[in-house]
């Protein structure tokens, strides 16, 4: 008797595995793309896998869905481990309804989601659905506000990370959009509110699946997207990189790993890396490869906004997040972009205890209407409000510029900075040489009529200028500046800054929540 049952619970595992069945699996596979349990079993370690509500199965009886019953209800939900830590998850089954969300759909994802939040653990989800399942009406718009309502409660207090590996549709995209990270696949995946078939009939425009929401759209114009792969098991693989550098909730710290890379390496080319014309551009992933332990760098929304540079890195064995200007694209300046994708990654990192080493080489915000009438003062104030409310450990580097207000907004002493440092070549002024002699100097320029004889007069005002004010020994006269350090010993500043601040306490005023400049 017994056998007979526990054969039966056998074949009950069986069918649920088997998702919408053999065809539509093959269906799956023939678009390039894995089942909700071959990407569990990608990601997780093996065998670590702990599955629930597999015998779950909807409950409408509507619209023909009457005996038309699949266990596990289109989406597989449970725990398990990433390099042995553990992780809550979902994974959405397309196979089944077309991974459509139902009541009981919903449920399974928020009792993992709940644990998630007990247990203090990262939630991962995969993303493969066409939305709402039509048939459930109000049930089913109830439960993706059931799934919107938990990811707001642990914003902040477990890092959530979103795949989207196939279609994620209407009120589909705002659970994926209030998670910290979202990765997508290249020519598989696509997110829009609505879909083209809706902008055709109310905007008139034409417009494809992958121009609307593709994953280039939302990683390079939109900023939805923090990551792009290639295929999915490199969108996984970088899921499980990802959570190496993140700690399991806000109450504890990110792994350290053992690092063999000596902390007082000096690295040489440092000195030679800033051009002798300062308005020549470089690429400061260069110095952010050449201080990190291993030259290891894993960028963050690497092509949107490129003119600010965010990511983690490990000194010493210890995580922390990097953000720093870019001269290589428009010359680093800070834009509403820019602004926007730095202040919220200075904000998880906040939320997560990461400290924050930040690379300044920046001319100043981006003049313009286009910018002005997107509210770049708004944008901007955003980057700013989070540096000031940021009370984990900050390390600000200045490398060559840091003119006018950007020269606040980036990590200042001002704005609580914990340890400041300027390379030698650092220009630290209100704005640029030409610009400020043009204005000091107006009455006199306008009497010099011929050009040779303008020319010299703000050439020679420029250097006089530059070497008066442009330098980092007037802020480190007022203790704006730490300390003026050979950019070769970088490395070994950073990471003696860092474990002198590890015991660093730091607190806000009492109060319900901010209000960020939205």
């Amino acid at each position: 008797m017994i056998q007979d049952k526990i054969q039966e619970l056998m074949e009950l595992r069986n069918e649920a595995r088997l998702g919408g069945g053999e065809k539509r699996i093959d269906a799956q596979h023939k678009k390039g793309k894995y089942t909700a349990r071959e990407r569990i079993e990608i990601l997780l370690d093996p065998g670590s896998f702990e599955e629930f509500d597999m015998f779950v199965s909807h409950r409408c009886i509507d619209f023909g869905l009457q005996g038309q019953d699949y266990l596990s209800d289109g989406v597989v939900t449970g725990y398990g481990t990433i390099d042995g830590r553990m992780v809550y998850l979902f994974s959405q089954d397309f196979t089944v309804f077309g991974g459509s969300l139902s009541e009981m759909y919903a449920m399974k994802i928020c009792k993992i989601m709940d644990k998630a939040m007990k247990v203090g653990v990262p939630l991962i989800g995969i993303n493969d659905s066409g939305g709402a399942r039509i048939q459930e009406g109000v049930k089913s718009l109830g439960g993706y506000a059931e799934i919107f309502k938990r990811n707001i409660m642990a914003s902040g207090v477990v890092p959530q990370i979103s795949a989207i590996f196939g279609p994620c549709a209407g009120g589909a995209v705002y659970s994926p959009a209030l998670t910290d990270f979202t990765i997508m696949s290249k020519d598989s995946s696509y997110m829009f509110v609505t879909g083209p078939k809706v902008v055709k009939t109310v905007t008139g425009e034409d417009v494809d699946d992958e121009d609307l929401g593709g994953a280039f759209v939302h990683s390079t114009k939109s900023g939805v997207a923090h990551f792009v792969a290639e295929d999915e098991e490199e969108g996984i693989l970088l899921i499980r990189k990802l959570l190496s550098y993140l700690p399991p909730n806000n109450l504890e710290e990110s792994p350290v790993l053992a690092c063999t890379d000596p902390i007082d390496r000096l690295d040489d080319v440092l000195n030679e890396i800033i051009p002798e014309n300062p308005n020549k551009p470089y690429d400061m992933k260069d110095i952010i490869h050449t201080i990190a332990d291993y030259n290891e760098f894993m960028e963050v929304h690497e092509n949107f906004a490129p003119n600010i540079i965010t990511g983690f890195a490990r000194f010493n064995g210890f995580s922390v997040g990097i953000v720093a200007n870019q001269p290589n694209y428009l010359a680093g300046v800070l834009d509403i972009n820019s602004s926007r994708k730095a202040a919220r990654f200075v904000r998880f990192c906040d939320a997560f205890n990461i400290p924050i080493v930040t690379l300044v080489d920046v001319p100043g915000f981006l003049p313009g209407t286009a910018q002005e009438y997107g509210g770049i003062i708004l944008h901007g104030a955003k980057l700013l409000f989070a540096y000031g409310e940021a009370t984990v450990p900050k390390i600000t580097v200045i490398t060559r510029k840091a003119y006018g207000g950007a020269y606040d907004v980036m990590g200042s002493k001002h704005l609580r900075g914990d340890i400041n440092y300027a390379w030698p070549t650092a220009e630290i002024a209100v704005m640029g040489p030409r610009g400020a002699i043009e204005i000091l100097h107006q009455k006199e320029l306008k009497d010099i009529t011929d050009d040779k004889e303008r020319v010299k007069f703000l050439n020679a005002k420029e250097e006089e200028y530059r070497n008066k004010f442009a330098t980092p020994y007037v802020a480190a006269k007022y203790g704006f500046i730490d300390d003026v350090i050979e950019p070769r010993n970088t490395r070994f500043r950073i990471i003696r800054a860092l474990q002198s601040l590890a015991t660093k306490k730091d607190t806000n005023p009492p109060k319900k929540h901010s209000n960020i400049p939205l």
